[in-house]
């Protein structure tokens, strides 16, 4: 073992910060591990996202706290109760800790319908990411389609930067949305952000109860077709910017037995788990948002270095944020006419090329993986799991090590570990 620390916090978004800097400040030895090589997670990637002044405020304290950070290592397995093993570049390293806080964020949930493996068909955070990084976008066309908050925030965002929004088209109805923005009035914040959203992608149509039904293109997305109720029309795009909401990471918490309620890592009021020791914040207790993340993290941080009082104090707030959350999870509940998308020939699992109709004659996830190899990729089954469990009210029974694609010899014993 090259490293072991009172508290180790696994993920560095905006839950992770909070927890490590909360932990810190009671003097424990803190660990920060993050597969990136710099902190912020997906939501404050980039410059522009580390200038808003909350993030700015979160990065000068974590600047400020006594906290090892162990940037660009990626975790994958357990190779021993209280040690988790990571891998950077060919290097691995043996992280042991007396109490763990798990901040793993979440990723975009993609449902699969004929096209959608067309290079230019990405997920709505795919491509801010890649803008963030980069890539020019200005005066290309981009449709925006799939559901929840983040459409409309990505669609600001790419016309920001010069893109040519053609359309936003979320599926949840009309009457939902409306429900949801009148139960805004105790976030007046929100409805405000919401607004400011709505007003820089003006001229762009928002259409709700709306999906993509395929995309076409030779080589490279041309066209999207699009069906709101009977009607259906193609929209030409240079890309689309698609995703169906958010799946909490929950594999490392599954591996090392966490308990799952509703796909989510289930959790007290002081962020603990069903293991002792274990503490989980952010995106993986469910989808809710930044300021929820934020305050899961600090209770984390406070509740496993001991600081329980501190921990109370905020009890309140984290649970007026969580019924925000709940409105959220149920307004974007996806539509059940969604896992008509697929046709026979359409691909699920993109790793192995695995289509719909291969898939349809399994009786449950276990035996797919047999009989198809789905969810056996690179992207171990991250992409289509999922849709699986959506499309077949399938649900993954076992998670093994790795939980990210490593070489064989970091699982042995004998792995050449690597000193921080």
């Amino acid at each position: 073992m090259r490293e072991r620390y009172d508290i180790l916090v696994v993920g560095a978004g905006p839950a992770g910060i909070a927890a490590a800097t909360r932990a810190a400040e009671s003097g424990k030895r803190v660990g920060l591990v993050d597969d990136n090589f710099a902190p912020g997670g997906q939501i404050w990637r980039g410059a522009e996202s580390a200038s808003s002044d909350i993030a700015a405020s979160w990065y000068a304290r974590l600047a400020k706290a006594r906290i090892t950070k162990l940037q660009g290592w990626r975790i994958f397995s357990q190779p021993a109760p209280g040690v988790l093993r990571a891998e950077r570049n060919g290097d691995y390293i043996d992280l042991g800790y007396d109490k763990l806080i798990l901040a793993t964020g979440a990723r975009e949930r993609f449902l699969p319908f004929p096209g959608w493996t067309l290079p230019n068909v990405l997920g709505a955070g795919g491509l801010q990411a890649l803008v963030k990084s980069g890539l020019p976008i200005a005066g290309k066309r981009v449709v925006v389609a799939g559901s929840g908050p983040l459409l409309p925030a990505v669609a600001a965002y790419l016309r920001k930067h010069g893109a040519r929004v053609a359309a936003i088209c979320e599926q949840a109805s009309f009457s939902r949305l409306a429900q949801f923005a009148t139960s805004l009035v105790t976030h007046p914040d929100k409805l405000q952000q919401a607004a400011v959203y709505r007003w820089q992608t003006r001229g762009a149509r928002y259409h709700t109860s709306c999906r993509p039904v395929a995309a076409h293109g030779q080589g490279e997305l041309e066209s999207v077709t699009l069906r709101k109720g009977s009607r259906e029309w193609t929209v030409a795009c240079d890309y689309l910017a698609c995703g169906f909401h958010l799946v909490p990471n929950t594999e490392l918490a599954e591996l090392l037995g966490c308990a799952i309620a509703s796909g989510n890592v289930k959790v007290d009021e002081w962020q603990a788990t069903s293991i002792p020791g274990i503490y989980c914040a952010g995106e993986p207790t469910g989808i809710g948002g930044l300021e929820l993340s934020l305050m899961e993290g600090e209770i984390a941080g406070y509740s496993a270095s001991g600081q329980t009082a501190k921990a109370g104090v905020l009890h309140r707030k984290r649970d007026k944020l969580q019924k925000f959350a709940d409105r959220l999870e149920a307004t974007f509940a996806l539509d059940p006419a969604l896992r008509e998308l697929p046709q026979s020939d359409t691909i699920v699992c993109r790793c192995e090329d695995v289509r719909f109709a291969a898939m349809a004659q399994s009786s449950s996830w276990r035996a797919a993986k047999l009989q198809t190899r789905c969810g056996m990729g690179p992207c171990q089954g991250r992409v289509c799991g999922p849709a699986a469990e959506f499309l077949f009210h399938w649900r993954a029974e076992s998670i093994r090590p790795p939980v990210f694609p490593a070489p064989l010899s970091g699982l042995t014993e004998k792995a050449q570990l690597h000193t921080v």
